[in-house]
């Protein structure tokens, strides 16, 4: 199977603007924002989706620390912010390299409600 479009922006091959970087964890910027902060975040292990990691893996910690320093990088700790995971295409997984989004900037409406 051909690597990924997250892949390639890991490799370099894609260009992105990246927000954060780690030896695990790589967040850009997204391409198409739906809030005024909306900021990828990626393990550089290509897992395919939230159900193919392993709970007890050190991945999950250093991928929520990422999204801490992302949100206190782009100044919406204090006011709030999303996190979304997507999972498999019903769920809206649409890139199937396990990634979370983090919304920002302004009041989000209720997804649910």
């Amino acid at each position: 199977m051909a690597e990924c479009i997250f892949c390639k922006i890991i490799k370099g091959d894609i260009p992105s603007k990246k927000v954060y970087e780690d030896d695990a964890v790589l967040a850009f910027d997204d391409i198409s924002p739906m809030a005024p902060v909306h900021v990828i975040i990626i393990p550089k292990k290509h897992i395919a989706t939230l159900l193919d990691v392993d709970t007890n893996a050190d991945i999950m910690g250093r991928w929520m620390a990422a999204a801490q320093q992302v949100a206190k990088m782009k100044q919406v700790a204090d006011s709030g912010f999303r996190l979304a995971i997507n999972c498999n295409a019903d769920g809206g997984q649409v890139v199937f390299h396990l990634h979370m989004h983090l919304l920002g900037g302004r009041k989000l409406e209720d997804p649910l409600g």
